[in-house]
């Protein structure tokens, strides 16, 4: 299965080939991933590539200093997604281009498979049948991303990108980040190259961070809601989906 990668980020249209243009009418389901497909989340991979680090140093030093700062990742995170984010991926700072790519392979089959939600398959399996182009639209890096799009069949997926110089990722993302209401920026820029109505359009989220995501489209779906997306899943009317 080949999965087109359409850019990692609103500003990387050069790093995939062209995706010929779905018509007018093409229906597309837009999944966020961390919580709404998968149990894991950003911190349980960083925590396994630094767990895996070849130098014990490095890999004891990564640990303290992940496991010290989740408290203040957890507000940060409640705040602004976005400043999370950009704050979180400066632990990748000094990890080689190859480990990330070989590691995040392995991430996949002893991480992110075995936590893929029970009801995801069928739900990805049913919207496809219909005509509907499949599309995840997450966070997390796209070294992880990508085995995960492969395996569950979608035809698009867009994730962060980690700035490497000289081999070495310097901490810093690629271009915009794609979190919170980035997100929903992602999906108009998308709609318009390829000519979407996004009121034929639907969208998978579990955290109120992406409400602006849901709100692009004419069919969201709150899906293992947390408590303030409920809310406002109940208020705006959407359904919601358990997927666990």
């Amino acid at each position: 299965m080949s999965v087109k990668m359409m850019h990692e980020t609103n500003t990387q249209h050069d790093h995939s080939k062209p995706v010929a243009a779905p018509p007018s009418n093409q229906q597309v389901a837009f999944y966020d991933v961390d919580g709404t497909l998968i149990k894991t989340n950003v911190v349980h991979i960083y925590a396994y590539y630094a767990a895996n680090h070849p130098s014990l140093t490095r890999r004891a030093a990564g640990l303290a200093k992940l496991f010290a700062s989740i408290p203040a990742y957890l507000v940060t995170d409640y705040y602004s997604r976005k400043v999370f984010n950009e704050w979180f991926y400066h632990n990748y700072k000094g990890f080689s281009e190859d480990r990330l790519i070989v590691v995040g392979e392995e991430i996949f089959d002893k991480v992110i498979r075995p936590n893929i939600y029970p009801g995801v398959t069928d739900l990805i399996k049913r919207s496809k049948d219909q005509g509907i182009r499949q599309v995840l639209v997450t966070g997390a890096l796209g070294v992880v991303t990508k085995p995960l799009a492969e395996y569950l069949g979608v035809d698009d997926y867009a994730a962060n990108k980690l700035e490497i110089v000289d081999g070495e990722a310097t901490g810093r993302l690629v271009g915009r980040l794609l979190a919170g209401p980035n997100k929903s920026q992602w999906i108009r820029d998308y709609a318009t190259q390829h000519g979407l109505n996004l009121e034929n359009c639907w969208a998978y989220a579990d955290s109120f961070s992406d409400l602006p995501m849901l709100s692009m489209v004419g069919r969201p779906c709150a899906v293992n809601p947390d408590f303030k997306l409920r809310a406002a899943a109940r208020d705006f009317n959407w359904p919601v989906l358990d997927l666990k």
